[in-house]
């Protein structure tokens, strides 16, 4: 289903479902992270769905409570048959915050808007919807950009957020980017806008 004009960077709270068949297969960016065989396997399977919720607020620890207000973005991941999924929680102030998790275990990663003219990776700038109808950060940036690195297993997950039009239709999409040494997958993730 489109995303409603309604939804753009500045606004992704509702619900999102991944579309699997115009989505990239995940498996690559799993085997990278040292997911094993047979959670590789259900989470192929899985079809998530995301809860977003963005607001402003102060940002998170470790950052000063005094601090200026700055967009937080939380999202609870479920999958089909139970799955359990994982909650991620952006702070757009580009500082550093750890996290575990029972999937990717201990990483500590930063968020943060950005233009797309600032994006130095080819894939992760690619496809992009642009213009004032998108723009959503502080300084008109139509883009969320996230770097996560494992502590447990180097490698680094690196992801653009924004909207694309995907068969002539505008669609909320990530594109990923995980590393590890020489490895490298990309993955383009696609979602259809539930409520």
């Amino acid at each position: 289903m489109a995303a409603p004009p309604s939804k753009t960077i500045k606004d992704l709270s509702g619900k999102w479902v991944m579309n699997k068949s115009q989505s990239s297969p995940i498996e690559p960016a799993l085997v990278i992270q040292g997911i094993g065989w047979v959670t590789r396997k259900v989470v192929g399977l899985a079809t998530l769905t995301l809860d977003v919720k963005q607001y402003s607020g102060p940002p998170s620890p470790p950052a000063e409570p005094s601090a200026p207000e700055v967009t937080h973005i939380e999202i609870e991941q479920t999958g089909t048959g139970g799955m359990k999924g994982t909650t991620e929680k952006r702070c757009l102030d580009n500082a550093f915050r750890e996290h575990s998790d029972w999937l990717f275990g201990t990483v500590r990663g930063q968020t943060k808007w950005i233009a797309t003219a600032d994006i130095a990776d080819k894939f992760l700038a690619e496809g992009w919807l642009e213009g004032a109808d998108e723009a959503g950060g502080p300084n008109g940036e139509t883009h969320v950009l996230s770097h996560v690195e494992s502590l447990d297993n180097g490698w680094t997950a690196t992801q653009t957020w924004g909207f694309q039009l995907v068969d002539g239709v505008r669609k909320y999409v990530r594109h990923v980017v995980v590393a590890k040494g020489t490895q490298r997958a990309e993955l383009t993730l696609v979602y259809d806008y539930l409520e």
